[in-house]
């Protein structure tokens, strides 16, 4: 019985030895490109996690303005009248609400990186097997 190929065109029979290198040629070229996919899935998490870090850092430095009104506010407090206190404390309340707003999106956008696995690469590697597997056994 002759095997056909793609296009319905009779199919030369190939040796074992043909075969063998053929599956390890596929093999190898599967392996190179999930790795590939890995890598760039894992560049993509890297970024959103340095970018929510970053977020977490800004966050952090107009936090230490706000801590920095928030003394200024009680030495005012201590030293003049009223008036330039309670600015100094609404200034700083702000700036430290400022803060939280921007750490939070921060850590959102960090725990959006994680786990730090190539989820969609490990998946694509299990169909992968599960696809051999199901051709072995049909063999």
């Amino acid at each position: 019985m002759k095997q056909m190929d793609a296009v319905g065109q009779a199919a030369p029979e190939r040796s074992t030895g043909e075969l063998v290198k053929l599956i390890t040629e596929q093999i190898s070229t599967l392996v190179r490109d999930e790795l590939k996919l890995a890598q760039l899935e894992m560049a993509g998490k890297a970024k959103k996690a340095g970018s929510g870090m970053g977020m977490m850092g800004g966050g952090g430095l107009i936090a230490l303005y706000g801590v920095a009104c928030l003394i200024a506010c009680a030495i005012i407090a201590l030293s003049h009248a009223l008036q330039a206190w309670l600015a100094a404390l609404a200034v700083g309340a702000f700036l430290l609400v400022v803060a939280a707003v921007i750490a939070a999106a921060g850590r959102k956008r960090t725990r959006q990186a994680t786990p730090p696995v190539p989820v969609e690469a490990v998946e694509s590697v299990k169909t992968d097997v599960a696809a051999v597997r199901e051709r072995a056994r049909r063999s």
